[in-house]
């Protein structure tokens, strides 16, 4: 006598139909969480600098590009993975000096879309210089190779603001403050009679005045002096290469 077929055993024909149905829908069920997990597209990355030696003209070039990237919120932000993390921990080759203010509004990586090593960033309040500004764009120009160091302004440059008002009341500044002042007040003194703002003014002067005494300097003969001014409210740099 056949004995009774049980229907819970994974043996017989309607536990193994059930068993595939269950399967099937656990696979289903699991396409748009598996979609859902797909990572996304990995960022466009920059086309390189043309092969051959790096020139000031073609690094020129490209902070006019990165910043205007910057300028129209499409940064591709290069630089930034792992590989080039690893290429510029044994030597590196940045294209460009940027001799900028302190302010932390004004990240010369962020305002001109590079990334790791693209850069030589120096910044002091008001791109004042002392001895150890000058030595490190030396080091740049001389020892790094460098092409171009661009001097690098901004609107509404506290800095400028402070050395407008020493010029103005002749009030002295305290403390380490002074330095940075009084090498900004002669900038200031040029522009009290332009038209205009006076803080404005003396930010261009200044810029001016830095690039001037840079581009006389035989240590930074090897690279062209640049100078350019960053706007806080439209993100974009206008460059005054003379």
């Amino acid at each position: 006598m056949t004995p009774p077929t049980n229907p819970l055993s994974p043996t017989t024909p309607g536990r193994r139909a059930v068993l595939a149905l269950t399967a099937a829908a656990a696979v289903t069920a699991s396409v748009p969480a598996a979609r859902a997990a797909t990572p996304p597209l990995p960022r466009p990355r920059p086309r390189p600098l043309p092969d051959g030696p790096l020139t000031a003209a073609r690094a020129l070039a490209e902070l006019r590009a990165g910043n205007a990237r910057y300028a129209a919120l499409r940064q591709i932000h290069p630089h930034e993975d792992a590989a080039r993390r690893a290429a510029v921990a044994v030597s590196q080759h940045p294209f460009a000096l940027v001799l900028g203010c302190v302010d932390s509004r004004v990240p010369p990586e962020l305002v001109f879309d590079q990334g790791l090593g693209d850069l030589l960033g120096i910044r002091s309040a008001g791109q004042a210089l002392d001895e150890a500004v000058l030595g490190s764009i030396q080091f740049g120009v001389e020892e790094l190779g460098v092409p171009l160091v661009l001097v690098l302004g901004h609107e509404r440059c506290g800095a400028a603001t402070a050395a407008v008002e020493y010029v103005r009341t002749g009030r002295p500044v305290e403390g380490h403050l002074a330095r940075v002042v009084e090498d900004i007040a002669p900038a200031a003194r040029a522009a009290r009679d332009l038209p205009g703002d006076w803080v404005e003014n003396t930010v261009r002067a200044n810029v001016a005045r830095i690039r001037r005494r840079l581009a006389r300097d035989e240590a930074f003969a090897k690279a062209q002096i640049v100078g350019a001014r960053f706007d806080l409210d439209t993100g974009k740099v206008a460059f005054h290469p003379s």
